[in-house]
């Protein structure tokens, strides 16, 4: 089930208001990130992908997964402020595999937290997220970069834990780049269980937005096409939670 792809910002909106959830191609997305701001420092943005750290909270004894996160705050009204590294929490209600504990992640590089590209990335959410809410909201942000590694013997899982929510009021899942990888198919399904709509994220700049409220997501696993060259997927994931 492929859902509608939102153009616009106000499709966008309209989209997560409706169905709790949108699909936004990379060429779209990059014209909505440019309203609020610019890109120029992309090229070394994606790079740092390079250079994130292995997840060792893996329960399945994975090693697949690398990343790094940062947490900002911000007050309804006020700029987007980083906050002091801290741990990622989740409780075992939204993640029953790595909930419950205090997971400690490599942060983000400093040249790419105050560089062009997240910052117009986190400036656009704001802007997306203040409308959806309609009210002045303080925002509670987690920036995560994830790097899914595919070896000839082993998948690599974007979303371990598989269909699930994050305890969060949005998420927003950008697409930094694939390579030597097939499938990684994202599926959205109300709480009751039923199919919303799968699609799956191919091209830089893809998008899914979801209100985490009211939908669950999850992610197949990704395999390597030709054995032996590197293959991953390479995302970044930024969760809005009211505070």
């Amino acid at each position: 089930m492929l859902p509608t792809t939102s153009e616009t910002t106000a499709d966008v909106q309209g989209a997560i208001t409706s169905r709790g959830f949108a699909f936004v191609h990379g060429a779209a997305m990059r014209e909505m990130f440019a309203s609020a701001g610019t890109l120029t420092d992309w090229d070394t943005f994606r790079d740092s992908w390079n250079r994130l750290e292995l997840d060792t909270y893996m329960a399945d004894g994975g090693r697949y997964r690398r990343r790094r996160h940062a947490t900002f705050s911000a007050v309804a009204g006020g700029p987007i402020v980083q906050a002091p590294h801290q741990p990622h929490f989740q409780s075992l209600d939204y993640n029953p595999i790595h909930g419950g504990i205090e997971r400690w992640f490599e942060p983000i590089e400093p040249l790419v937290v105050d560089g062009a590209s997240l910052q117009t990335v986190l400036g656009y959410c704001r802007r997306l997220f203040d409308v959806l809410v309609t009210t002045p909201t303080d925002w509670h942000i987690e920036v995560h970069q994830f790097r899914i590694e595919a070896r000839p013997n082993e998948q690599g899982r974007p979303t371990p834990e598989g269909l699930h929510r994050d305890g969060v009021d949005y998420v927003l899942v950008l697409l930094i780049q694939r390579r030597n990888i097939a499938s990684g198919v994202t599926a959205i399904h109300a709480l009751d269980g039923r199919m919303l709509g799968q699609f799956t994220l191919t091209e830089p700049f893809d998008v899914a937005l979801v209100d985490d409220t009211r939908v669950a997501h999850g992610v197949t696993p990704v395999e390597s096409l030709p054995p032996h060259e590197p293959a991953y997927r390479d995302v970044l994931v930024v969760t809005f939670r009211r505070s």
